[in-house]
């Protein structure tokens, strides 16, 4: 075994890859659960009216930019820059960028929100551009409630900032536990302030713009304790800011692809029937929680890694890092995709089925947008940890040109899907989902090629068992799956929509610890242990 003391660092380094996406993963998957608590009692409070669609439009906008600022964008072009200032300058190198960056960022945040607050029916109009032509007043209530909802960018985007910051400095878990503020004032809001509102839509419009304000303040503490808490400087010409900036214009378009493609969905949508937006956020909110739960921590933990990798180049343990996060992402994407398409409505029904509010129908169209979203599942997550093996290495330019792919070609694919789907069956909803899907899987596969043909990845030799073992497993788990569903009647909707929540509750609980166990023990049995999930530390220290 390799005694350097270099690279025993390094190997302690990688070997807390494992905890680290566990602690991200916890907090993370805490934060979807409250997400999903959330999304019931809104399901309760607001169902798949009209007001319903247009809150969902007016959240979708302003977080569509939190995704590029503050998760896309401005996360993967700040890591890499501030870690390469970790190794190469000072504490105060540090401390300088860090005001800079906050105070040049925060200022353009501050003039795009306050233009979109004054021209919000501007906005709205290009979002739902169905409601602006026929429908006077949805198309009234998006801009009033966009001019509530819209700052939550500038006060989330900051919130990314400091995330970025702590992350960057291995504090994951705060970054990580900070969305649970983000649902735990939305619930607030639907159960208290709703009621004082004769439209509740519009007490969920001012629950995101506190829940903005709060999860600022609650990282601004964590940021003082590890010295790091910027003073605001606006600087343009700063070294590292135009840099900075020079990343993120086409990072915008290389992260956050799937994210563009979402919003497009939910632009078509405004086109096609009453409640087709809330069908397909609910189905979306239910296939994002694997990937936000496992996707996004790894690819939050492992970004900083490569990033240190990269500036060390140190270009085997880059590959190994990225090998890792793959073959992690893999373990939870294909059971959870299959698990989704093959118990979507019994999911839906047991979430969000409420009698007068959540209609039969309802849940029939949400069903059929999960079960093509779900179809995507493993590419939505691959991007994620695909991605950052570009972003780590300051290689914008190629994901930008796979995601503009991906991008148009999913515009296609909406014509192609969506028209027949809607004239001949009335679900055009499911033709944007399933759009969605295919696009994601083109641009997975386009990252994968050109990581291999640049020689950043290169895949160990242990991938055919590893991919036997899963689909044994898969295959496992769809077969316990089916014998507990049918043994508990649960693919029967007429009688499902029958029974009592806590029924349903405690029949899919049955159903998921079997499905989870039969997976688990299969895999077991395929020869995969606990310390296979360790990180690539394993694989280097015997070199």
């Amino acid at each position: 075994m390799n005694s350097d003391p270099a690279t025993q660092q390094q190997n302690s380094k990688d070997s807390g890859l494992l905890r680290s996406s566990t602690v991200v993963s916890f907090f993370t998957m805490l934060s979807r659960f409250m997400g999903l608590a959330r999304d019931i009692i809104f399901a309760r409070v607001i169902g798949a009216e009209a007001l319903a669609d247009v809150f969902f439009v007016a959240f979708k906008i302003p977080n569509f930019f939190r995704r590029l600022f503050a998760e896309g964008a401005f996360a993967q072009a700040f890591v890499p820059i501030l870690g390469e200032y970790r190794e190469n300058g000072s504490q105060a190198a540090v401390r300088a960028l860090i005001s800079r960056v906050t105070g040049t960022l925060g200022i353009t945040l501050l003039l795009l929100t306050l233009i979109i607050v004054l021209a919000s029916p501007v906005m709205a109009a290009i979002f739902a551009p169905k409601w602006y032509m026929d429908d006077p007043v949805k198309f009234a209530a998006t801009a009033e409630m966009l001019r509530i909802t819209f700052p939550y960018l500038l006060f989330i985007s900051m919130t990314g900032v400091a995330g970025g910051i702590l992350n960057s400095y291995d504090r994951f878990a705060v970054p990580a536990f900070t969305p649970l503020l983000l649902n735990i004032t939305l619930i607030v809001a639907a159960l208290i302030g709703a009621p004082l509102f004769d439209e509740p839509a519009y007490a969920l419009a001012w629950g995101v713009f506190l829940a903005g304000v709060v999860q600022l303040m609650f990282q601004l503490p964590f940021l003082h304790r590890i010295h790091m808490l910027p003073v605001p400087i606006v600087d343009w010409q700063d070294s590292g800011v135009r840099k900075i900036l020079a990343l993120m214009a086409p990072a915008i378009f290389g992260v956050s692809v799937s994210q563009i493609n979402l919003l497009l969905d939910t632009m078509l949508a405004t086109f096609l029937p009453t409640g087709s937006v809330s069908w397909l956020y609910y189905s979306d909110r239910l296939s994002e929680l694997p990937l936000g739960v496992f996707a996004i921590a790894i690819a939050t933990v492992i970004l900083p890694n490569l990033s240190r990798h990269h500036a060390a180049d140190s270009q085997q343990a880059f590959s190994q890092t990225l090998d890792w996060a793959l073959k992690m992402v893999l373990l939870i994407a294909l059971p959870a995709a299959v698990a989704l398409v093959l118990l979507a409505e019994p999911i839906l029904v047991t979430l969000f089925y409420y009698g007068d509010v959540m209609t039969a129908r309802d849940m029939s169209m949400a069903t059929l947008s999960l079960r093509a979203y779900a179809v995507g599942l493993v590419a939505f997550m691959l991007i994620k940890v695909l991605a950052p093996g570009f972003f780590a290495r300051q290689d914008m330019r190629t994901p930008v040109r796979i995601g503009v792919i991906a991008m148009l070609s999913n515009m296609v694919l909406n014509l192609l899907f969506v028209l027949p789907l809607h004239y001949y069956w009335q679900i055009g909803h499911v033709g944007l989902a399933a759009a969605t899907s295919v696009s994601a899987f083109l641009n997975a596969l386009l990252l994968f090629i050109h990581l291999r043909k640049k020689g950043i990845y290169s895949p160990t030799t242990d991938w055919m068992g590893f991919f036997l073992a899963l689909l044994l497993s898969v295959a496992a788990m769809v077969i316990a799956l089916i014998l507990v569903a049918n043994q508990l009647q649960i693919l029967d909707a007429t009688l499902w929509h029958t029974l009592l929540w806590w029924q349903r509750l405690i029949n899919i609980a049955m159903l998921c610890v079997a499905g989870f166990v039969a997976y688990c023990v299969c895999l077991f049995g395929c020869g995969f242990r606990l310390h296979d999930l360790y990180g690539p530390a394993k694989a280097t220290s015997s070199e």
